[in-house]
């Protein structure tokens, strides 16, 4: 074990989870971001030595680098571990590194990744077989996104993104979907299906994965899969499916079958279809580790979320206020179908676009994404880390939404005016919802902060 391991951007919810499960492991922590943050902050009280902005002075005495996927090569840090011959591995490597010696689960997919990942982490807290946790987003129910447990178990969330979780070798493994994203790093939906091929045949011939039946792409990279996998579905065709689906706002409940066996009604405090998905792959995965129905239907019915998945900001009689990840068009839908299940007068979305480059890539897409809202506010792009593409940002986009979007109010405002122009417009039983992978949070928590003080 490595004495002082140094993270580069360990302001991030990946890194930050993989930086605390070596805290716990007794190891010298230090980390370097642009800015401080909340984590960064938590960080700091768990023992890391946290360094603001980049230097080359800021790796000295470590003997690992450990690095995220937006770092460049021509980074102070990366350029004088090369000098000093210090080792550089990326994140999914260091995590890879803590998988040793335990029973890997793994959540991977285009989207849903982190609320799946969640409740797995939790079922398995809750039938007492205390696993090793690293999630990338924060679990309410423990309030953190990573933790160090004693039993075999270790779940972990699968960042596609990049390529990097071909690091891992689970023995068994979740993938909820496969969808036109991260174009930036595989260029061609032909080198995503590759990447997800080859991470099918990661998961150890003994173990299990379990796939959507739902997602033709998923199906049609199982066709030469040789090895165990469980299919979970909204339909009777997979070998776990849902019926007599009831939705109560943010709630659901549903009869499950398992190869046509009624397992029992679940509850769910999560809203909508594809929640409702996400839960079958874990109930399945808790079957097959033979952990009881009944303490399964407990985990999802007490199960609290994830930070910015569906996560009301502020509720009282008249107004609503949710702050969702969505940054997808695939999510945007799922995330509004989900939330007219809530009954409000108008329908409020407010979507900060991510990366110049996933937004030129489905501009069109992201433009149909928006048929469930009644009012529309899209604001400027969050770069994360791009350079700005030549006819790309948020008014060509909000442009391209009103052409799609007949009807409707469709604005366009910079983010600093919007809770302003929110708090001029809306209206009782009005639901607003803030939807981006950005800072866009920021605009629910002030909108949040002046409803209170209204009522």
């Amino acid at each position: 074990m490595n004495k002082h391991i140094h993270f580069i951007g360990i302001g991030g919810i990946g890194m930050s989870g993989i930086a605390q499960l070596f805290l716990s492991r007794g190891v010298k922590v230090s980390g370097s971001d642009i800015k401080e943050n909340k984590i960064t902050e938590e960080l700091k009280k768990q023992g890391a030595e946290i360094f603001v902005g980049h230097d080359a002075g800021n790796i000295k005495d470590a003997d690992l680098i450990v690095y995220s996927s937006v770092i460049k090569e021509d980074n102070p840090e990366i350029i004088q571990a090369k000098i000093l011959g210090v080792p550089l591995i990326k994140r999914a490597q260091a995590l890879a590194n803590l998988m040793q010696d335990k029973i890997v689960i793994t959540v991977t997919g285009s989207h849903g990744k982190t609320t799946t990942t969640s409740l797995i982490s939790y079922l398995l807290s809750e039938a007492g077989l205390r696993p090793t946790v690293a999630i990338g987003g924060i679990l309410k129910n423990i309030d953190t996104n990573a933790y160090l447990g004693s039993g075999d178990f270790f779940v972990a969330e699968a960042d596609e993104s990049d390529g990097s979780f071909l690091c891992y070798s689970p023995d068994y493994s979740i993938i909820t979907n496969m969808d036109y994203e991260h174009l930036d790093h595989y260029k061609e939906f032909k080198n995503i299906a590759g990447a997800f091929r080859e991470f099918l045949n990661k998961t150890k011939e003994n173990g299990c994965v379990f796939c959507c039946n739902d997602d033709i792409n998923l199906k049609n990279i199982l066709k030469d899969y040789k090895n165990r996998y469980v299919l979970f579905g909204l339909k009777a065709e997979a070998d776990i499916y849902p019926k007599r689906i009831e939705f109560d706002g943010l709630t659901s409940k549903f009869d499950c079958f398992y190869k046509n066996r009624f397992i029992g009604r679940f509850g769910l405090n999560l809203g909508g279809e594809h929640n409702i998905s996400n839960a079958l792959s874990v109930i399945a995965l808790g079957l097959e580790l033979n952990i009881e129905a009944e303490v399964i239907k407990k985990a999802l019915h007490d199960y609290k979320g994830a930070e910015r998945r569906l996560e009301i900001k502020f509720r009282d009689k008249n107004y609503l206020v949710i702050d969702d990840y969505a940054h997808h068009p695939t999510e945007i839908k799922a995330t509004l179908a989900a939330l007219k299940n809530i009954e409000s007068s108008r329908l409020i979305a407010v979507f900060q676009p991510h990366r110049y480059s996933r937004t030129k890539l489905l501009l069109e897409e992201f433009g149909t994404s928006f048929g469930l809202a009644d009012y529309v506010i899209v604001t400027d792009i969050y770069a994360a880390s791009e350079p700005q593409l030549e006819g790309i940002d948020g008014e060509r986009l909000y442009k391209t939404i009103k052409e799609h979007t007949k009807n409707k109010e469709i604005h366009f405002l910079p983010k600093e005016e919007i809770s302003g122009h929110i708090l001029k417009i809306i209206k009782p039983k009005d639901l607003v919802v803030t939807l981006g992978a950005g800072d866009i949070v920021k605009v629910s928590d002030e909108l949040a902060e002046e409803l209170k003080r209204k009522s």
